[in-house]
């Protein structure tokens, strides 16, 4: 069941499932972040972002591809990936391509952790290092923009446009985060990038949610466990807190319960779960 949610400026778009499938189109920076399922709505997109390659964040992409020459699509999709994986990808899909007896054409950026890329004018994207047993990245989507100087401003207009022509230094460059995403990873993952607490909206895996799955059980496959998330609760300021990639141990209707019982006050009305409000996994 595909799954649409609104989480601060952006729109999230599809599945996940741990160990299933996961699979995200953030239509506004037409982007993919991660695999695991070929989303028909963002079959069009320009980028994807692959944070690792086991099969369920991954799989999807063969068919993603073929969806791609079906509607005409003749640029080849850009996908930025962990460095170690960048070859691996390639002559997996020359397999493919091969059994398919049709070309499925990608262009590779292998990436590591602080390596950054130009999305478009006003949007960059950068990667971090997530925790996991392969080689993995987090991405963080942001803005460069000019901020004029606590000490200018105080000028008016005119002589601001004076200086600036003068090539005078007026302005900093900040950067305003607006999405990140980190799955599949251990909940150091927030010691070593604090920018994460601030982020506008981030997207973050929470696999297991109460005794069914121990603490020692989702470290060693390196996953978070809301009982290791839930000392960091009060230090997020994101608007928006997406939880996702749950468990199939259990159904939507019981991770919305179980995160608006556990979850503190204070911080809940934050959190949004990415799982359908009501039925099943699938149908």
């Amino acid at each position: 069941m595909i799954t649409e949610l609104a989480a601060g400026r952006v729109t999230l778009r599809g599945q996940s499932l741990g160990g299933m499938y996961t699979g995200f189109h953030v239509p506004e920076f037409d982007a993919l972040l991660d695999c695991g399922v070929a989303l028909r709505g963002g079959a069009s997109c320009r980028h994807l972002f692959l944070s690792h390659a086991h099969i369920d964040h991954l799989g999807g992409l063969p068919s993603l591809l073929g969806m791609r020459g079906l509607t005409g699509v003749t640029e080849p999709l850009t996908v930025y990936a962990p460095a170690a994986v960048a070859d691996g990808l390639s002559r997996a899909l020359d397999g493919f391509a091969g059994l398919h007896r049709w070309p499925l054409v990608v262009r590779t950026v292998p990436m590591e952790p602080g390596d950054e890329v130009q999305l478009r004018r006003d949007l960059w994207v950068r990667a971090f290092r997530t925790f996991h047993p392969v080689p993995s990245l987090g991405f963080l989507f942001f803005r460069r923009v000019q901020k004029l100087k606590a000490e200018f401003e105080h000028l008016p207009g005119p002589e601001i446009a004076t200086r600036r022509r003068r090539g005078d230094p007026l302005f900093d460059t900040v950067e305003h985060h607006e999405l990140a995403y980190a799955t599949d990873t251990l909940p150091a993952v927030l010691d070593h990038a604090p920018e994460l607490f601030r982020v506008r909206t981030l997207v973050l895996e929470c696999t297991f949610l109460d005794h069914r799955k121990t603490v020692e059980a989702a470290r060693a496959g390196c996953h978070i466990h809301l009982d290791e998330l839930l000392p960091y609760a009060p230090h997020f300021e994101n608007e928006a807190l997406v939880l996702m990639h749950f468990s199939q141990h259990y159904q939507p209707a019981e991770v919305h319960a179980l995160l608006h019982a556990r979850w503190p006050a204070k911080t809940r009305g934050i959190v949004r779960p990415f799982a359908p409000t009501e039925g099943p996994w699938w149908n």
